[in-house]
């Protein structure tokens, strides 16, 4: 099993709004960003757990957690001509741009901030503490996972 951080700034998809969808799964659809697009693409499995970060937002922090449950698949908003994701060079028999669908786990009783990350020794290597790390998907380590997971579910 693997474990990742996906970001969504709150206004836009929040984990509530993760929570509320039918079945309480969701296309994580509009990653314009390579690295970003091949984690989804050759490294997510079904099963693996997501730390749901909220971006963009004040405090920004992990809210909860999401699960990993569609294999990849093309995004259909790069061929949407009204979707602010469209791509015109993608093509649907050879698409650019692939997502993976994610469920809604758990929210947690207290927001993990990116300051209290900060101070969490654990943490120290893990990516999206990383000066200049701006991607909206990111692996993670157990040991990163089980860190911020017992801090969020207390």
């Amino acid at each position: 099993m693997n474990f990742w951080l996906m970001k969504s700034e709150p206004d836009t998809f929040s984990i509530e709004d993760l929570k509320a969808r039918p079945k309480q799964r969701e296309p994580w659809d509009g990653v314009r960003n390579y690295q970003a697009r091949n984690f989804m693409r050759d490294d997510m499995k079904v099963g693996d757990l997501v730390l749901f970060y909220h971006s963009n937002t004040k405090p920004p922090g992990i809210v909860g957690i999401a699960e990993i449950v569609s294999e990849p698949y093309p995004d259909p908003t790069a061929f949407d001509k009204k979707s602010n994701y469209y791509d015109p060079k993608s093509r649907k028999e050879q698409p650019t741009w692939i997502l993976v669908d994610v469920g809604f786990k758990e929210g947690f009783k207290t927001m993990v901030t990116l300051e209290m990350m900060k101070e969490m020794p654990e943490l120290q290597d893990m990516r999206v503490l990383q000066r200049g790390n701006r991607l909206s998907i990111t692996p993670v380590s157990s040991k990163e996972f089980k860190a911020i997971t017992k801090v969020g579910l207390s």
